[in-house]
């Protein structure tokens, strides 16, 4: 040891108590607007599915479907991998994985549609479409047969379907609590948002519901989707999504962009209208920095190019799904619409993909830092936490195992979960 330095201040201690009293209602406002990450599972899709047509098999069908189109366009490793660019190591665990979910879970994020993809009915018809999804929905979940998150999409706050979308949300709701309450993966869209009064709204529209059912303020929560450019930029020049998420109170659990609706607002044409498109893009990086730290997940949009018809004809359509996901992936946009079952193989091959192709890596780093071994990288914590939230989600959607993530790093799902969640404390690391 060295000689003992001499410590020497200048300032009071009354100093420093005045600067963090100065403070405090920033530390307060902080703590509230982003409070991080929620560290729950993100479902890697988001799969619509119009009110009329749902149905108790659905979920199954679309598996079914799915393994059908790989049978017949990609029947093994090596044909599927040569369509999408899959690099030959990673044909095999890719491909049967794929098989696998789709098999055990073919859809994580289900939402039933009484917007665009059911339209304009009759009230009779759509209250009894809504009672019946409420009732499907409460026994797929009682028979483990249920998405791990499901939900509807009802019509929006605007003027002309304002009371439908209210009485469709109000009996879909009715309809859970009748069959023995809310399930813990409920999610509702709200479709078409211009304003953060209309989120100010549909917030009115729950805390009623809860009210009525002595339900705890909050429980339920709600996805914004982005459809209009008045959504990115208010007429004042200021980004409206970010005073949408405040205007939900806490209730908003993510933003979901909608390709075709906002292409067309900002006048794309239809043969352009694509979630690569630089109008696209612009509006999810807004979204995205809206977002960021709050909590709130952003979700890229979809594609309308169906995998139907002969095989060089899927095979086209998809390597457009394949590279579209592979690129919103990129992009941090962790989430995505898939409108066929068709989409399915190329949703879970690009996600697989970009999970394994990048686990090495990613836990050489990570273990790195944790054992302050340094590298050719010098990460940060905000790097680690990166990291940990890479192998987590690759882990949550079946990409990677528990198992091969703790011999790599060294780190437990518990140890991953805390560099992962926001403002945690120290962190204790313990041996797998």
């Amino acid at each position: 040891m060295g000689q003992q330095e001499k410590v020497a201040t200048s300032l009071a201690g009354k100093v420093s108590e005045e600067i963090s009293a100065s403070l405090t209602a920033v530390d307060a406002e902080l703590a509230r607007r982003y409070p991080g990450d929620p560290g729950t599972r993100q479902p890697v899709h988001t799969v619509y599915v119009p009110g009329d047509v749902f149905e108790p098999g659905t979920l199954r069908s679309w598996g079914d479907q799915a393994l059908a189109a790989l049978d017949e366009h990609a029947p093994d490793a090596a044909s599927f991998a040569a369509v999408l660019g899959i690099p030959e190591e990673l044909a095999g665990p890719v491909h049967d994985r794929v098989r696998a979910k789709l098999e055990r879970e073919p859809v994580e994020d289900l939402r039933i549609d009484f917007e665009d993809g059911y339209g304009p009915r009759p009230d009779a018809e759509e209250d009894e479409a809504a009672a019946r999804a409420a009732r499907l929905v409460s026994q797929a979940y009682a028979d483990g047969t249920a998405a791990p998150y499901m939900g509807i999409r009802m019509k929006c706050m605007e003027a002309g379907v304002r009371d439908r979308g209210i009485r469709t949300t109000d009996v879909f709701l009715t309809g859970l609590m009748a069959a023995g309450g809310l399930p813990e993966g409920l999610v509702l869209t709200l479709p078409k948002v211009t304003y953060p009064e209309q989120v100010t709204a549909f917030v009115q529209l729950l805390e009623a519901f809860e009210k009525a059912h002595g339900l705890d303020a909050g429980r339920i929560g709600f996805e914004i989707q982005i459809e209009t450019s008045q959504s990115i930029l208010a007429a004042d020049g200021t980004a409206a999504v970010a005073r949408m998420i405040d205007a939900a109170q806490g209730r908003a659990t993510g933003l979901h962009y909608g390709t075709f609706d906002y292409s067309a607002c900002v006048g794309v044409s239809a043969a352009y209208q694509a979630g690569d498109h630089p109008a696209a893009d612009h509006a999810k990086a807004v979204m995205q920095v809206a977002a960021a730290g709050t909590g709130v997940r952003v979700s890229d949009g979809s594609t309308n190019v169906l995998p139907v018809g002969p095989t060089a004809q899927v095979h086209e359509a998809w390597r457009l799904h394949y590279g579209l996901t592979r690129r919103a992936l990129a992009r941090a946009y962790y989430q995505g619409w898939d409108m066929h079952p068709g989409h399915l193989p190329t949703r879970y091959a690009a996600v697989y993909t970009f999970y394994r192709e990048g686990l090495e890596p990613a836990a050489a780093r990570l273990a790195a830092y944790v054992a302050k071994a340094g590298g050719d990288v010098m990460d940060e914590p905000a790097t680690a936490k990166a990291l940990s939230g890479y192998l987590l989600r690759g882990i949550d959607c079946g990409a990677l195992d528990t198992a091969e993530v703790a011999r790599l790093t060294g780190l437990t799902r518990a140890d991953l979960d805390a560099f992962a969640s926001p403002r945690r404390g120290d962190l204790t690391v313990t041996a797998p």
